[in-house]
């Protein structure tokens, strides 16, 4: 009897360290490029080769939980952030006279930016629940399914962080159209200073990206 409950218990042990050694399945291989921009946005890398491995074990699997579910917390707080101050100038007049954000397309702006913001906040908070209760196998045989399963588990991380960029740019862009509106030449100004300022952000945020993009597929 012990003999037997030894073997059972071999056996097990080593159908599970077959389990966890199982290599990157071919349909996880091949991936369309927007497939591949999206692991690049969700988890740092045009492919799912380092993340398929940090899933092979459960201390690994609770680093990148824990980084997601940090990644959900930064996006719901700036989501939040947003909602109180797109609020904020949505309800209430401007307090000086020349620059008026109460006019149809900044005040449409703002209202779409407080609109985008919420939706942020509950697409987090969904993907946040769904990051806590997940288990690592469970996520194993999700992305071993391919296609639409990858797209979901991705999208769980990229959809609040493009809601919340679509938010704030539609901030930016109303507040720039007041500024510019404004028959304040000080205001003007500083208006095309932060627009200046914005622009090279933008721009040097696109060309790390494209580096690092770049770098991911040569090191593959």
């Amino acid at each position: 009897m012990a003999s037997f409950f030894t073997t059972e218990l071999y056996m097990t042990a080593h159908h599970r360290a077959l389990a966890e050694e199982q290599p990157l399945p071919e349909t996880l291989r091949r991936m369309s490029l927007l497939t591949r921009v999206l692991c690049f946005l969700a988890l740092g890398r045009p492919d799912l080769d380092d993340h398929w491995k940090s899933l092979q074990s459960d201390r690994a699997f609770e680093t990148v939980r824990s980084r997601s579910c940090s990644i959900l917390t930064s996006t719901i707080t700036t989501a939040t952030v947003l909602l109180a101050t797109s609020g904020v100038f949505v309800s209430t007049g401007s307090p000086v006279p020349y620059v008026d954000y109460s006019s149809p397309a900044p005040y449409c702006l703002l209202f779409m930016s407080l609109m985008l913001a919420m939706i942020a906040m509950l697409i987090s908070g969904s993907s946040m629940i769904r990051w806590l209760h997940t288990d690592r196998q469970w996520t194993q045989e999700q992305l071993m399914e391919g296609d639409y399963f990858v797209w979901s588990y991705l999208l769980s991380i990229v959809t609040p962080i493009f809601f919340v960029v679509l938010s704030l740019n539609c901030f930016m862009f109303a507040i720039l159209i007041a500024g510019f509106s404004s028959q304040s030449m000080v205001f003007r100004t500083v208006t095309a200073l932060w627009l200046v300022t914005y622009v090279v952000n933008i721009g040097a945020m696109f060309m790390e990206f494209m580096w690092k993009y770049a770098k991911g597929l040569k090191s593959r």
